[in-house]
């Protein structure tokens, strides 16, 4: 009875030692998956492209675009017009790594060394470049406005003269 209890204890082991080994190999294969649909939606958002300008791109319509970001695995063709719109490799989207993607720009911009970072502060008021542009529209529309009654003065001038 004691040697049945410990065959069926190493049984157990087995099982659950395999159990627990086919889980971990499997969790690594899904981790190491390329999920090509997800990386092609978190380019297109690094880059600020919407599903519908990159559907309209394709040729396809905004729900192929998100059908096709919830694919796994994407075909060869689509794969390399969606790289070509986007202006990135395919193998950026293939070899896409969030993680790595955060650390690089993470670097670049808030290092010590900030000589390969762009500087994305304003230099001028925007509220000042309004103005100025609001300015030049109205300067636009008077002379619009001179032009047309001038045009509208012609007119008259030359059915006063017919009559």
């Amino acid at each position: 009875m004691q040697e049945t209890m410990f065959v069926l204890y190493k049984r157990m082991l087995v099982l659950y030692y395999f159990y627990f080994h086919k889980l971990y190999y499997m969790q690594r294969e899904d981790t190491a998956m390329v999920h090509e649909g997800r990386n092609v939606k978190r380019i297109r958002e690094m880059l600020g492209v919407k599903q519908e300008a990159l559907a309209m791109d394709l040729g396809i319509t905004q729900q192929a675009v998100s059908a096709l970001e919830q694919k796994e695995a994407l075909d060869k063709e689509m794969l390399e017009k969606i790289a070509d719109v986007l202006k990135v490799p395919v193998d950026a989207i293939k070899n896409f790594d969030e993680q790595a993607a955060v650390q690089i720009i993470a670097s670049n911009n808030y290092g010590k060394d900030q000589s390969s970072a762009v500087n994305f502060q304003c230099t001028f008021n925007p509220l000042d470049k309004y103005m100025e542009a609001m300015e030049e529209n109205k300067k636009l529309y008077e002379a619009l406005l001179k032009s047309e009654r001038e045009k509208i003065a012609l007119l008259e001038r030359l059915l006063n003269e017919r009559k």
